[in-house]
Parts: C-alpha cells; sequence; structure tokens
C-alpha cells in the first residue's frame, strides 16, 4: 500500500541543518520500535538505521529492538486463535515474540542509562504496541513515550466494508491500556503526518473535509494540545492516487476524504490527554521514502521538528 504512492514535491518548513548542536552531552536513551504494516510487510531494524544515526548526532544514545521481516511471520499463530475470526484478538500470547524483543531493547538501553530514564519512540504500530508493552513489564523506566504516525485508535464498528485489520487488537488497547497523559513525569507525544488528502470512491463531489480530528486548540497542554505548521498541506484533485490511499484510511478511521500519512490518518495518529502534533508534508514509512520530496518521520529534517521533546 505505502509503496505504490506517487511522491508529492512539497518539503517540510525547516532546515537540514540541526538547531542542536552535537556535544557530547548524552541525553535520555531512546528504544525505537520498529512496525508491522497494515498490509502485512513488517520494516526491520536495519531501516531504522538512519534515523539512529540523526539522534546519536543529537547526543541521543539509542537502541532500535531487533526485527526482521520474516520475524512478523510469527504472527501467523493468531490465525489458529479463534479469537482472529470474531475479531476479539488479544496482544498475548500472539505477540510475545515481539514484547520480548522489544524488552531485550530496552534493558540494552537501561544499561545506557545508567539509573535514569528511557524514552520510547514507537513508529506507525509500533506506538501502540509500546503501550501494550507499558502495560505489562511496567512503565517506571519509561519518561516519555513518542509516536509517529501510530494508528491508536479502532475503527468504528458497523461500518460498511470497513474491516478491522488488527483483528481486536486495538479494541483490547484503548480497552485495558492507561490512558495517555502528558505530565512533567511522563509525556505522550502523538505525532501525525499530513502527507496526502484522501478521496472516496464515489461522492466525491463533497467537499473534502480538513480533517476529522475532534480537537479543540484552545485546550490545555496538560489536557491536550495540538501543533501544527504555518502552512497547509497542499490540497490534491482528486485523482486514483487520492482514491486508493483514501480507502486505505476508511480502513482505519472510517472515513476516506480525510488527510494522513499516505497510510495512517491524522485523527487516528492523535490520542486524547497527549501532547497531539501534526507536520504538514510528512510520509508514512522509511520504505519508499527519499528525505526530499517524500520525507518521513525519521528524515533529518523532520526529527528537527520533534528532537526537543528527547531533549528536555
Amino acid at each position: 500500500m505505502a509503496l505504490g504512492l506517487l511522491p508529492l514535491n512539497f518539503k517540510p518548513q525547516c532546515s537540514s541543518t540541526s538547531t542542536f548542536s552535537s556535544s557530547s552531552t548524552n541525553y535520555r536513551p531512546a528504544v525505537i520500535l520498529p512496525v508491522n504494516s497494515p498490509c502485512g510487510l513488517g520494516n526491520n531494524t536495519g531501516d531504522y538505521k538512519k534515523l539512529e544515526f540523526t539522534l546519536q548526532e543529537y547526543g541521543v544514545p539509542t537502541v532500535v529492538a531487533k526485527v526482521s521481516r520474516i520475524d512478523w511471520l510469527r504472527n501467523a499463530a493468531g490465525l489458529v486463535d479463534p479469537n482472529y475470526w470474531k475479531g476479539t484478538l488479544q496482544p498475548r500470547p500472539v505477540l510475545d515474540w515481539y514484547l520480548k524483543r522489544v524488552d531485550d531493547a530496552v534493558q540494552e538501553a537501561e544499561e545506557l542509562a545508567q539509573g535514569g530514564k528511557l524514552s520510547v519512540i514507537g513508529h506507525s504500530a509500533g506506538g501502540w504496541l509500546a503501550r501494550v508493552y507499558m502495560e505489562e513489564f511496567g512503565l517506571s523506566h519509561i519518561s516519555l513515550l513518542l509516536t509517529l504516525g501510530t494508528p491508536h485508535l479502532p475503527p468504528p464498528k458497523g461500518l460498511p466494508g470497513v474491516i478491522d485489520q488488527t483483528r481486536g487488537l486495538l479494541y483490547y488497547v484503548q480497552q485495558h491500556c492507561k490512558k495517555a497523559v502528558y505530565t512533567p513525569e511522563l509525556k505522550y507525544v502523538c505525532i501525525a503526518g499530513r502527507y496526502l488528502q484522501g478521496a472516496r470512491f464515489v461522492n466525491d463531489s463533497k467537499v473534502a473535509v480538513e480533517s476529522m480530528a475532534n480537537i479543540d486548540d484552545d485546550q490545555q497542554v496538560s489536557d491536550v494540545a495540538v501543533v501544527k505548521n504555518t502552512t497547509d498541506s497542499t490540497p490534491v484533485s482528486t485523482t486514483f492516487q487520492a482514491r486508493f490511499v483514501g480507502q486505505g484510511y476508511k480502513q482505519v478511521c472510517g472515513e476516506a476524504d480525510v488527510w494522513g500519512d499516505g497510510v495512517v490518518p491524522e485523527v487516528s495518529a492523535h490520542l486524547e490527554g497527549a501532547l497531539n502534533i501534526s507536520l504538514d508534508g510528512v510520509y508514512h514509512s522509511p520504505v519508499g521514502s527519499d528525505d526530499v520530496s517524500r520525507p518521513w518521520y525519521g528524515s533529518p529534517a523532520v526529527v528537527e521538528q520533534w528532537i526537543h521533546h528527547l531533549l528536555n
């Protein structure tokens, strides 16, 4: 799904030169969680090598959970679980293998932290998998969860043509994982990309909505805050690309004509209680990104826009 998108010649409003000097100062270590995409093609540890290097340039020691593409085939074990077919699948034991890889990476980062706190960076599904990990393994050693294009919300039930691709996992996360907070002790920061506006296959004469996110810009940071760039992403005409991507958005949030990062809709990547941020022109995945015409969340110019959350 992500590989079929054509690049849009839009660049984020920031310089590729860091505003922070790379010094010997070390900040709390960060753990990056790779993702299994909705279409089944999982990213591996190597896909985040450049992001790891970028964070280390800022003085952030970084550990990437060790996952290979073939590892994602382990999720096929869920097919023999009756809950998969009922849409009531639970993370354990199907995802125990992944949670173990996360725990290994966290333990490695804890050695670097020398008794200090950690940051966890979850890309796409890695964000809600981080929430599962924090629920199951504890979060006393984590002071920041930063998610990049994570579909936090389960799709609405009862809509024709909408199928929960997680087979119930996101409903479980919504019901059983702790609510997001933004406090000095623990910060949730959820970043959404506005790369492409989707469109419906039918009834496209309707004006496409700006976003389905139900957020009040006047709310306090301790409640929910939204940070947007000063410019808007450029709307595109209704093309096959927009319609195709819109169908992907619909499977995630129930609506096709919304903004998103090409895979995850903006509204789904925000979470009530977190500091919610939308970045213009940002694409979903490192696979298919070129850092210029199609920058992703981990491109150096985009990292510059959220790195301060790891440095404070």
